[in-house]
């Protein structure tokens, strides 16, 4: 019998499209059925148009079917996919905007700081709501593959109140494996070890990274038998690109003597030490891509891109379809999971899951990102040990954040938000507690469609900014926004945004 795939936020076209494709590609997996959901009917025929013009021109017997009923994308499912982004660009928007007021100067702003906890606020309730469905008419084993951010908290929530086995998956292990790749092949050059002609491939590198998501660290790093760990800083250093585009991560090498997975605008927000003075800002990041510190870099790019993807369409429809072939097969750890399932063959990734041991010194309840083995007998993973302590450290101070990001979103406890924000490395290097408390409300109540567990608590939040007395805010746009382009302003680079929008990925096509 065909495996049954539900796709839920089927509208993100990069995401949907591509891990189709990808899963398309193994010869066993072509007879899928999958069933693709969103909120939006718009977005949802527009990928499916494209998705089954792929599948007629690769002459598969896949099958399609979208509908805007959850329980029903979900009944009888054998895998469900997560790409869900709740309240869109325009809750996204607040999380940016909002903190700005106060100084708080986010790239990404999904995964910690006042975004990513406002993020997490709206996608623990949504994604908890997925996990009843699927206990209640998935079929018995279903596993839940949660793309999503923020990816740990969610993929905590469903892990302990979700009921459903549920493993988190990010492409940022494969995009730091192969600069490390690049970096040892200038390395080598320079000092004999391979010819001017020469090449280092992934491949021939040998990784252990572990950690949490979008703070996981290169912990083992060896190429023709040497430990390149104690090499990577110079590597780094005199890399022609990356030591101008990743100031930040070298700086975090430098200092904790570990590569973190995470892109320089990313792991820039993670920490108290990079974006706690304006005029500091611009010394740590690069204009080239957003991916390196723009200031709502990633808002900016999404809210492009589904302009785009609109505007664009037509054009999609008539380009060349994707084609079906390993050598056109993605990263994405998503379908090789599936592959491995189904045929037992064996497949070794980097996976979010609960820790119960596999690093040592990270919380069991946490939800780590550490190398994994799936085959017919399911997800293994051995265990890791200890973190140096270092990079524990810095693990540890997100994980407290995240904890008590989780609890807040399933109780709808506004103290607990507020606690988290207030331990968030970059919040609490820039704000003062009344600050905190104060933005926080703000967020709050910006968000009330999109949270329902806090009606009391945005009620009052209301109450206190209008009596006050109010902090002040600032009139601060942030120290390296960029204005979104118009769609004339695209046209200029059509086919790089083309390829931008098929990507997961969305520092991968365009620099």
């Amino acid at each position: 019998m065909p495996i049954k795939i539900a796709v839920i936020g089927a509208g993100s076209v990069g995401f949907t499209r591509g891990i189709s494709r990808d899963i398309l590609t193994v010869p066993e997996l072509q007879d899928t059925h999958f069933a693709y959901h969103d909120i939006s009917e718009h977005n949802l025929d527009m990928v499916a148009q494209l998705m089954k013009r792929d599948i007629a021109s690769n002459g598969v017997s896949a099958t399609i079917e979208t509908t805007l009923s959850r329980r029903a994308a979900l009944d009888g499912a054998d895998y469900v996919l997560s790409f869900v982004r709740v309240g869109g660009l325009e809750a996204f928007a607040t999380d940016i905007d909002i903190p700005l007021k106060y100084g708080v100067d986010q790239c990404v702003g999904d995964t910690l700081g006042p975004g990513g906890l406002m993020y997490a606020q709206r996608g623990i309730p949504a994604l908890l709501d997925f996990c009843r469905d699927i206990r209640e008419v998935a079929s018995p084993d279903c596993l839940f593959l949660n793309y999503s951010n923020p990816m740990a908290m969610l993929t905590w929530a469903c892990n302990k109140y979700g009921g459903v086995k549920t493993v988190g998956l990010c492409h940022g292990v494969q995009g730091g494996h192969w600069q490390i790749a690049s970096c040892i092949e200038g390395w080598a050059r320079k000092h004999g070890h391979i010819g001017p002609e020469e090449t280092v491939s992934k491949k021939e590198v040998d990784i252990i990274c572990a950690g949490i998501n979008h703070q996981t660290w290169y912990v083992q790093v060896r190429w023709r038998g040497i430990d390149m760990i104690p090499h990577l800083l110079e590597a780094f250093e005199m890399h022609p690109d990356f030591s101008k585009t990743e100031k930040v991560r070298i700086d975090m090498l430098r200092r904790f003597g570990y590569y973190s997975t995470e892109s320089n605008g990313h792991l820039s927000e993670y920490v108290p030490w990079y974006r706690k003075r304006p005029s500091e800002i611009p010394d740590w990041i690069d204009m080239s891509s957003w991916i390196h510190g723009e200031t709502g870099g990633y808002l900016r790019v999404c809210t492009e891109g589904r302009q785009w993807f609109e505007h664009d369409f037509p054009n999609w429809m008539e380009a060349t379809p994707n084609e079906f072939i390993p050598e056109k097969r993605g990263e994405e750890h998503g379908s090789y999971i599936i592959e491995s399932l189904e045929t037992g063959r064996l497949y070794r990734g980097h996976f979010n899951v609960v820790n119960n041991g596999v690093i040592s010194n990270l919380p069991d309840d946490a939800i780590i990102e550490a190398p994994g083995y799936v085959d017919k007998n399911g997800i293994s993973m051995p265990q890791v040990g200890a973190l140096p302590l270092g990079c524990a450290a810095v693990c540890n101070v997100s994980i407290s954040v995240q904890r008590l990001g989780v609890e807040a979103a399933v109780h709808g406890d506004p103290e607990l938000l507020k606690q988290a924000m207030m331990l968030d490395p970059l919040a609490g290097a820039v704000c003062n507690p009344p600050e905190i408390w104060q933005m926080a409300d703000e967020m709050l109540v910006a968000g009330e469609p999109w949270l329902p567990q806090y009606a009391d608590a945005i009620s009052a939040a209301k109450t206190r900014l209008s009596n006050g007395p109010l902090v002040p805010t600032k009139d601060y746009a942030g120290a390296a926004r960029l204005t979104v382009k118009s769609i004339e302003e695209m046209e200029a680079k059509a086919e790089e945004n083309r390829q931008r929008g098929s990507e997961s990925d969305k520092a991968k096509a365009v620099k």
